[in-house]
């Protein structure tokens, strides 16, 4: 239910689950299994266990949304669930850009090799 979501860690329960707590992207305090996570770089600091308010400052501090939006890896995400959202006209669209961009490509690369050839004859 909340996939794609941010959350911190507030506090270790045991080897499988953590406490966690998302006070900018919606997700409530709960316990969360550590195979439902995936690991991010970003780290902020608050103390053991720390109320709602204290992590919710700490991570407006640290700017995790904005450093989040700006990773490689939030925007793989977003152009993977562009992608499922094209319709099929959509999908024609991108294929007829793409075919004009190879047919540019290849009359730039002629023509590179044109005048290579005519280089060489020269020489």
């Amino acid at each position: 239910p909340h996939e794609g979501k941010l959350v911190a860690i507030v506090d270790v329960i045991d080897q499988n689950r953590a406490l966690v707590d998302g006070p900018c992207t919606g997700v409530r305090r709960q316990a969360m299994p550590f195979k439902c996570m995936q690991l991010t770089d970003y780290v902020i600091k608050f103390q053991h266990s720390a109320r709602q308010k204290f992590v919710k400052r700490a991570w407006e501090k640290a700017e995790i949304t904005k450093k989040w939006a700006e990773s490689s890896w939030a925007k793989k995400i977003e152009a993977r669930q562009k992608r499922a959202r094209m319709s099929d006209f959509d999908r024609f669209k991108v294929m007829k850009a793409k075919k004009m961009r190879n047919r540019i490509i290849k009359h730039e690369v002629m023509k590179l090799k044109k005048a290579a050839a005519a280089a060489a004859k020269k020489a």
